[in-house]
């Protein structure tokens, strides 16, 4: 304003304010009117020639409004402006409510005016609304605003960023926003900020990590807002940023976050120490820095522990974000007890989470264990919770958490959230360890009914793995054996019942049971086979008679093989089980034709024996089908790995077992495994003596003279008496009851085998005799003169066989 004199005021259309439609007013140094627009007039009812010169006093106010338009007048004077509604003298003598805007306004002269702007009560309602929320943001919110320049620097803040940084809002004049929220995610909000400057599109609640400026160790969680800021020809102004701690609520976030994972992590298998560790992943580091699970030791093992039981417990679970950590704390396995007065110890005997937030040099485990506790000072060990492990109301360990990178110490809520991940935990650790319980005593069932150990054979040489199917699974019914037969011979056997569980086991152990029975009766394989189908379907009718809620075993498979070293040929027939293998000792590796044969336990279907001859030295592989399908592979693949692994070379059979142990079976199988190794020997010749006798009454003693003969040849005089008597009623009833040719064979290994094979099927009767009986003592007097006596069955021919032992010095090769 460069003209002094009174004027009126003329609304252009260029007029900034013209867009308000306003009326406009200016007043000198000392309070005189001396510019008067023409929408003053229209607005307040004065022409410019009545005011021009005079007073704003005199013209404008009412006497009972001076000590209102005082206080007015002594704002504006102080702040250089004024924004309100005050009353006002019309023209026509009446008062009228006028919205205000008034602004210092210094001319060249350097003399001062005031610039006055205003319109009606109606106009100006918006103003006093606008100016009401303007008021309410910077004095009043709980929400922060920070208003930044274009330089990013702060111009202002609210009264609420004032109280959550703790300094006074001049204090954020100048700074940049980072500088007093600064944090990891510092950077990102300041280009966050920029882009809003740049490219006017607003950010809406973005969170980000940050620390105060005045209190750096607190870690808090903001969500901030923000526009850019322009006049209304678009000229950017800058930045007004709405800052809100959300700390708590994220917290919140991160706890349900934490429970629903805890929920989908912890107990994914019945595993007891499975569980210990998925619940240490699932708190480290979201909650802790560190953390151990101890059970008491009873609960791994499947038991229930005692109720008050206060030790030992057995380290289960260790984890923790700093390597140094982990060399203070016991390692998994480790068993200790902790000592009295320790946070550990007291949840233990009372039964109760227990809450250290700050650890003192006073604390029961700076006291028990002083070097342990100084160590993990060191590093910044601070806080601490135990937390019980119980379910059913059964204590059955406890949980550790510390921390040590994380400033802020454990809370009620943090406690809140270890004592949920506890309770799931504990549910899942003691479903796990009644399920160990569970599965402990099948698998003890079942190793019970395998053979522990498989005694030395003439015939073969074996080796064999069992392993039983993961623990999730459930024990399994594979069985294997090795059967010493008459004559040396000697039967191999692997069996697979369908199914898991106890069930499938006292199953398995019923069928190795008859197995062996038959095999006693020098069954053929087949006939072997037939007479365990009738038993498996027996089986099956009982069960379902008994308990028809019970899972039904519908069938069996089996293998059954018989060497015989002496002549080396191998008798064998399967029901629905996998073929052998043979490994022959040119390297080559086949497998073995043998008709498949149907399941146990379908009934009516025949089976059948295929035999072969084996070289000495030969390696047959018997084996269940776990062993094929493990790592998801089909049958074909598992044969052809197996037939390619067994090829070796390999320096004995526990080397060619573990061989295929690791190339077949890299994890724990879900089905068991059996797999039965056996290397042919063949018996020497001169340790046999085989002779055609003919169907005459002198066949008994020729018979005698060269037993006599032989024994003596083998250093085996001592033995000739009773051999000769034995030789003498087996060849005589031969020749009485059969009417055919004779076969008389020895046997010589650790002991001395008798047989005498006919034609005849009629099956020798033990019986005895009375005093005036001429006969009925021959079977009576083999039985008493040798250890072991039978009979058994081939292709049209009965062989009755006896066997007395043979000392140390007497066997072959002493």
């Amino acid at each position: 304003m460069h003209d002094t004199s009174p004027t009126s005021l003329s609304e252009s259309p260029e007029d900034p304010f013209s867009i308000l439609r306003s009326a406009s007013a200016v007043l000198d140094g000392r309070g005189r009117i001396v510019a008067w627009s023409d929408q003053a007039t229209a607005l307040l009812g004065h022409r410019a020639e009545d005011v021009l010169g005079r007073p704003v006093r005199e013209v404008l106010v009412h006497s009972e409004d001076r000590d209102t338009i005082a206080e007015a007048t002594a704002t504006c004077l102080r702040e250089g402006g004024w924004f309100g509604l005050l009353p006002v003298r019309h023209g026509g003598g009446h008062r009228v409510y006028v919205g205000f805007r008034a602004r210092r306004v210094r001319r060249l002269d350097s003399t001062v005016e005031w610039l006055l702007v205003g319109s009606l009560a109606e106009d100006i309602a918006q103003w006093e609304i606008d100016r009401a929320v303007l008021d309410g943001l910077f004095r009043r919110s709980p929400v922060g605003v920070v208003v930044l320049g274009p330089d990013l620097r702060i111009l202002r803040v609210n009264q609420a960023v004032a109280r959550f940084g703790g300094l006074p809002p001049e204090a954020y004049r100048g700074r940049r926003a980072p500088e007093f929220l600064f944090g990891p995610d510092a950077a990102q909000a300041e280009a966050k900020l920029r882009s809003v400057l740049e490219t006017g599109r607003p950010v809406i609640f973005a969170e980000q990590q940050s620390r105060l400026l005045h209190d750096p160790h607190r870690e808090l969680v903001i969500s901030i807002s923000a526009f850019r800021m322009q006049d209304p020809s678009g000229r950017v102004l800058g930045v007004t940023e709405i800052v809100e701690d959300v700390t708590d609520r994220h917290r919140a976030r991160q706890r349900l976050a934490l429970l629903n994972e805890a929920g989908a992590r912890i107990g994914s298998t019945l595993d007891v120490a499975r569980t210990a560790r998925e619940l240490a992943e699932a708190a480290v580091p979201a909650l802790a820095d560190a953390l151990s699970v101890d059970l008491l030791e009873p609960v791994p093992r499947g038991e229930e522990p005692a109720p008050d039981a206060r030790g030992p417990l057995r380290r289960m679970a260790v984890r923790s974000v700093l390597p140094a950590a982990l060399e203070l704390m016991h390692p998994e396995g480790h068993l200790f007890f902790f000592p009295d007065e320790t946070a550990p110890a007291r949840c233990l005997a009372e039964r109760r989470p227990v809450l250290d937030p700050l650890l003192e040099d006073t604390h029961g485990w700076f006291v028990a264990e002083p070097q342990r506790a100084a160590a993990a000072r060191a590093i910044g060990v601070h806080s601490l919770m135990v937390v019980p492990l119980a379910a059913r109301g059964l204590v059955l360990g406890l949980v550790c958490l510390w921390r040590s990178q994380r400033q802020e110490p454990f809370e009620e809520d943090d406690l809140t959230l270890a004592e949920e991940f506890a309770a799931r935990a504990a549910v899942c650790i003691d479903n796990a360890r009644r399920y160990t319980q569970q599965h402990n005593a099948a698998e003890a069932l079942q190793r019970s009914l395998l053979p522990s150990e498989v005694p030395e054979h003439p015939a073969v040489e074996t080796a064999r793995r069992y392993l039983p199917a993961h623990a999730s699974t459930g024990v399994g019914g594979d069985w294997f054996d090795v059967i010493p037969l008459s004559g040396l011979r000697v039967a191999l056997v692997v069996g697979d019942v369908v199914g898991h569980g106890m069930h499938a086991s006292a199953t398995m152990g019923r069928l190795r049971a008859a197995v062996r029975t038959l095999a006693h009766l020098d069954l053929a394989p087949d006939e072997v086979l037939a007479r365990l189908d009738d038993l498996v379907d027996q089986l099956a009718t009982e069960q379902r008679q008994t308990d028809a809620n019970t899972p039904q075993i519908v069938g069996a498979t089996c293998l059954y093989a018989i060497y015989d070293p002496v002549s080396r040929h191998c008798a064998m027939a399967r029901a629905g089980h996998p073929p052998p293998t043979v490994l022959g000792p040119d390297g080559e590796v086949r497998l073995i034709d043998l008709p498949a044969g149907p399941p146990l336990g379908v009934g009516g279907l025949p089976f059948e024996t295929a035999e072969l001859e084996l070289a000495e030295g030969s390696l047959i592989a018997l084996y269940s089908d776990g062993l094929l399908v493990a790592g998801q592979r089909d049958i074909d693949q598992g044969l052809a790995l197996l037939r390619s692994t067994l090829a070796g070379p390999f320096h004995s059979l526990e080397d060619t077992c573990k061989a295929v142990e690791d190339a077949m079976l890299p994890d724990r199988p879900a089905d068991d495994v059996t797999l039965l190794l056996g290397r042919t020997r063949v018996l020497a010749a001169q340790n046999v003596a085989t002779w055609q006798l003919p169907a005459e009454p002198t066949a008994a003693g020729r018979a005698r003279t060269l037993v006599r003969d032989r024994l003596a040849e083998w250093g085996l005089e001592e033995l000739s008496f009773t051999t000769e008597l034995i030789v003498s009623e087996l060849v005589t009833n031969a020749y009485r009851y059969a009417g055919g040719p004779v076969q008389l064979r020895l046997i010589r290994d650790g002991q001395l085998i008798c047989e005498v094979a006919d034609t005849s099927s009629t099956s020798p009767h033990l019986r005895q005799a009375r005093g005036t009986d001429e006969g009925g003592r021959g079977l009576f007097l083999v039985a008493q003169l040798s250890e072991r006596w039978g009979t058994r069955y081939g292709r049209n021919r009965k062989t009755i066989w006896a066997e007395q032992p043979l000392s140390a010095q007497k066997q072959p090769g002493v």
